[in-house]
């Protein structure tokens, strides 16, 4: 599924510990087409705990952790756990489809679960309600959250974890009208002329926005630290690949802070990185990246030839509908 914003909405659950005393986890993974052969926990204050795959395919490990909040990863796709006392987690679930097919169970493993689930219906929400006018929008997101609140309730679940929940939640409708109203003003700028740019090229000198003009240009804005940016690199290699020789220019703008200019060079060198690089001036300040409201990454920008904006808020290099969207434009 695709990812919005509410990815990262419950980092703030996902990175608090409960409690000081480290407790005994039992945890195995079954996973199908995966994406890695490890997995990694990560917690506050420096925890992490790599899961490697046995000889039979399952992934396995015996640790202490304090109970609380936890991210898990494969590498490619992560998602919130929740880990408690003497647990014995067992997870299943299928990497193609990550959100969609995640399952826990054994012992202690009821708030997970309901973890898992929220993302799913915080991802619908998003996709459903955010196409809704301003009054229809604001009406759905308070019957959300009265769900939520009475699905917590309702639930067999640990108090420390109820009481983080209700936090997120009231995080997640504050962030859900903000993208609303963000989202809104993309849509506003469909068809008007983009705002310009004017910025250091990896290759030397510097790239204005009106140098590309006659092409489509997609925009690819990102930074080198930012991991969910990383792994889009890879379908953008591709798709700048499949459209080569053809009408539309691959633009990357790194929001990197000046002081990892230097990074920024050498991650573009060692990646082997193409189309055009190019390094913001005044990273999540640059004016361009202000007018069109950004705020998170990576976000991707299409603009017609024209310099006009055909979609301030484009679908990622992951996504097959780029590639529909790009061969009715180019085909």
């Amino acid at each position: 599924m695709k990812k919005l914003f509410v990815t990262g909405l419950l980092i703030f659950s996902a990175l608090n510990v409960i409690g000081q005393a480290k407790n005994q986890i039992k945890f195995t993974a079954k996973i199908e087409n995966r994406n890695s052969d490890t997995l990694v926990i990560k917690g506050r204050n420096n925890f992490k705990q790599v899961i490697p795959i046995d000889k039979k395919g399952v992934f396995t490990a015996d640790f202490e952790a304090p109970k609380g909040f936890y991210v898990f990863s494969d590498g490619t796709e992560s998602s919130n756990i929740y880990l408690k006392p003497n647990s014995e987690v067992n997870l299943t679930m299928n990497a193609k489809e990550f959100d969609e097919t995640i399952v826990y169970k054994g012992k202690g493993v009821n708030e997970s679960n309901f973890l898992a689930q929220q993302t799913l219906k915080d991802e619908k929400f998003q996709k459903e309600a955010f196409t809704k006018e301003a009054a229809e929008f604001t009406s759905l997101l308070e019957t959300k959250k009265k769900t939520d609140f009475d699905s917590l309730e309702k639930g067999d679940f640990d108090p420390e974890f109820k009481t983080a929940l209700k936090g997120s939640f009231e995080n997640f409708n504050q962030y859900a009208s903000q993208e609303y109203e963000r989202a809104a003003n993309a849509k506003k700028m469909v068809g008007k002329a983009s705002p310009e740019f004017d910025y250091e090229n990896f290759k030397g000198g510097k790239t204005k926005l009106a140098d590309l003009k006659g092409k489509y240009i997609y925009i690819d804005l990102w930074a080198t630290w930012c991991a969910p940016c990383r792994a889009e690199i890879p379908y953008l290699q591709k798709i700048e690949e499949k459209y080569h020789g053809k009408n539309i220019e691959f633009v990357s703008i790194s929001i990197d802070k000046a002081k990892d200019n230097g990074k920024w060079k050498k991650f573009v060198t060692d990646k082997n990185l193409g189309g055009v690089q190019l390094f913001a001036d005044k990273d999540w300040e640059s004016e361009f990246v202000v007018n069109y409201g950004v705020t998170g990454i990576p976000r991707f920008i299409l603009i017609d030839p024209n310099g006009n904006v055909v979609n301030s808020d484009a679908d990622r290099p992951s996504s097959p509908d780029l590639q529909k969207q790009l061969d009715s434009l180019l085909n």
